[in-house]
């Protein structure tokens, strides 16, 4: 296990709608999608359309791929035995962070949708991971983050981060259920992948984190892979306390 306190609580995050693996080119292509993925260095990624919508919704990358092509452990989310996630979101954690449990969220709205949330690091410093593709309508999207933010509530964690395809083409409107303890980050734009002109994928960092950096990935092949590009951040997080009071580190 790789005690996140000896990395200085530093971390990457990272945020991918993967289209079902297809590219501009209409192309299914999981294995530049995996290319994409280690390219990024990311110790947590959330994936978005990762599984088709059809039948039992297989998923469009194959398990043996990710786990022989990539450093890479996939959170147990799926209900199945073909899908990789759960309503298209899949959650991926470095190998050597310890995956310390994993919960599924429905959303309210006129389409099926659902959250997922996976928890890791070390037994003093632990982030809750919230993968989400939001609704296409603003209504919705409200209400289904503020059925997150009840969950996270209710759920008393103290430490976390939202992220994914928030679906939300405003700087500032549609993302109020958040404002009162989540900082909401778009670190660009990151779709259309062909022309980007939304940021339409970001994170929502509780307050106790801190953002070190943030940026979209803007090389040639994520610019065909999907239709969307992959977005990151490097968060801290609290130092954790020894049984004294003192900060660690």
């Amino acid at each position: 296990m790789v005690d996140i306190v000896n990395k200085d609580g530093r971390l990457r995050l990272a945020s991918y709608n993967i289209q079902k693996s297809v590219g501009l080119d209409f192309r299914r292509d999981p294995g530049r999608i995996i290319d994409v993925i280690n390219a990024l260095d990311a110790d947590v990624i959330a994936l978005q359309e990762v599984d088709k919508r059809l039948g039992d919704r297989p998923s469009s990358i194959a398990r043996d791929m990710i786990e022989h092509a990539t450093d890479f452990q996939i959170a147990e989310l799926a209900k199945n035995d073909v899908s990789l996630g759960w309503h298209g979101n899949a959650v991926l954690v470095r190998k050597g962070l310890t995956i310390h449990g994993v919960d599924h969220l429905e959303l309210p709205g006129l389409e099926p949708r659902g959250a997922v949330q996976v928890d890791v690091g070390d037994e003093g410093n632990r982030l809750s991971v919230v993968g989400v593709h939001l609704g296409l309508l603003r209504p919705y999207r409200r209400a289904q983050l503020a059925k997150i933010r009840e969950h996270l509530k209710i759920k008393d964690v103290p430490d976390a981060v939202v992220m994914g395809d928030f679906n939300e083409w405003s700087s500032d409107l549609g993302l109020e259920p958040l404002t009162d303890h989540f900082d909401v980050i778009s670190p660009g734009k990151s779709f259309h992948s062909a022309r980007p002109l939304a940021g339409l994928d970001r994170f929502a960092l509780s307050t106790r984190l801190e953002m070190l950096d943030a940026g979209v990935d803007q090389s040639k092949r994520a610019k065909i892979a999907s239709d969307h590009l992959p977005i990151w951040t490097d968060v801290r997080l609290p130092k954790r306390r020894r049984l004294d009071g003192t900060d660690t580190g």
